[in-house]
């Protein structure tokens, strides 16, 4: 791997727009807002920060960022959808800025959660931080899937396996695809310059998928809550560096 320096630099500065636009956007996800106003609202503040939101017009995609309510997956399209009491939404948003790529996402809570659903969002935030604290040069692609398998289904969750995490810098999909599941010792070692997505889905129910009639909706087969949460690392030369912390400190709800 060349020097790899001044693209971490990049991916700093991109992932730290991200962040900063997922807490600009915690005070405005509450009861009474529709999707779209948390759309036009990242977009605005993505476009205002001197960067650009990668999913607008990607492969078709028609909006500026995710939102996945309830037993949405991911890949869900804003819209006139209003926010209520009792609704788990997961914003997702990708700045581009200096030709990089800054990727992540959070669950935010409309109102008390239920139990159930407060268990869900935090064995999927741990399950990534799990994954996440054990990177470094030299352990294997498939131990981050076993960290985070192993870990949610003792409690009872299960892992999508439809969709993973993946490489990221000046584009926003590359190679290596990071799988969520897995065994221990499997797939190419972690090399320092390394840059990628650890985004875990986790269902509370069956990890079945299917993706609706538009083309970009994924939903659990068996209508039961999903929760996500995503950073964008980088694999350094003794461990990793998360591109995408919270510049106010928030990591899972409440915050």
């Amino acid at each position: 791997m060349t020097d790899y320096k001044e693209k971490f630099e990049k991916m700093r500065i991109a992932g730290k727009l991200a962040a900063q636009t997922l807490d600009m956007l915690t005070d405005n996800i509450k009861e009474g807002v529709s999707t779209d106003y948390i759309d036009k609202l990242g977009y605005e503040f993505i476009r205002d920060n001197g960067g650009y939101s990668a999913p607008l017009f990607y492969r078709g995609f028609k909006k500026s960022l995710c939102t996945s309510l309830n037993h949405v997956v991911c890949h869900g399209i804003p819209s006139d959808r209003i926010l209520k009491e009792g609704d788990a939404v997961n914003v997702d948003v990708t700045a581009i800025i200096n030709d990089h790529y800054g990727d992540t996402s959070r669950m935010f809570c409309i109102g008390e959660p239920s139990v159930k659903l407060n268990n869900l969002i935090e064995a999927t935030y741990e399950s990534m931080m799990r994954a996440i604290k054990i990177l470094k040069p030299g352990i294997k692609l498939g131990d981050i899937g076993y960290e985070i398998q192993s870990f949610v289904e003792a409690k009872g969750f299960s892992v999508v396996r439809d969709f993973c995490g993946h490489g990221i810098s000046t584009k926003f999909h590359e190679p290596p695809n990071i799988l969520h599941y897995g065994n221990k010792n499997v797939g190419p070692d972690l090399k320092p310059g390394m840059s990628f997505t650890i985004e875990p889905m986790i269902n509370a129910g069956k990890f079945d998928v299917k993706v609706l009639n538009d083309g970009w909706t994924a939903v659990t087969k068996d209508k039961s809550l999903s929760a996500q949460f995503e950073h964008t690392v980088g694999i350094t030369e003794f461990g990793y560096e998360i591109f995408t912390e919270s510049v106010k400190g928030y990591s899972k709800p409440p915050y």
